[in-house]
């Protein structure tokens, strides 16, 4: 079974200068799913999040023209699985003739959903396992938090008072 999570923010674990990106769970909003990338995949990310365009298309964007082009569509990601403190994730294609899925990075499979307007889940296999007790805290210039309502603000202060005590170690 699986979870619906929505894209919380993008952030920097000061502890190794490393990007992180933070899902929370749709629903209720309790479950924080932090998972760490490198900064060759945070940057696309962070263009998505922005949905900022290029002149030329980026490997994301040129994926996306094939895969609409092809006339496919992403149903949903989904982060599947912890192996060996690594992450990995299915991307779920569909269309008239086929229905499959492909195993993918996190931060890849994110990227395409936001692209795909896709929705994002994770197992509740992974949400079990991920009580991090790697240290990562924030601080206003290391965040970008795209949730800016009342809520957010909470989920902010929330992630603030961290300590090493509640994360656990998930290098990239």
């Amino acid at each position: 079974m699986s979870q619906e999570m929505q894209i919380f923010g993008i952030g920097v674990d000061p502890t190794n200068n490393s990007p992180v990106i933070l899902l929370k769970d749709k629903s209720t909003g309790e479950k924080v799913l932090p998972i760490w990338i490198g900064i060759l995949e945070a940057t696309p990310l962070a263009a998505s999040l922005q949905q900022i365009h290029y002149n030329r298309p980026m490997t994301h964007d040129l994926f996306k023209n094939f895969v609409s082009y092809m006339q496919m569509q992403i149903q949903k990601v989904e982060i599947s699985d912890i192996v060996d403190d690594t992450y990995h994730a299915r991307i779920y294609f569909s269309s008239q003739d086929y229905v499959f899925s492909l195993d993918a990075r996190p931060s890849d499979a994110i990227i395409l959903a936001l692209k795909f307007r896709s929705p994002i889940y994770a197992s509740d296999t992974v949400l079990q396992e991920t009580l991090p007790e790697k240290a990562f805290t924030y601080s206003k210039n290391q965040q970008e938090i795209l949730d800016k309502s009342e809520d957010g603000q909470k989920w902010l202060n929330y992630l603030q008072g961290l300590t090493s005590e509640d994360f656990g170690t998930y290098p990239v």
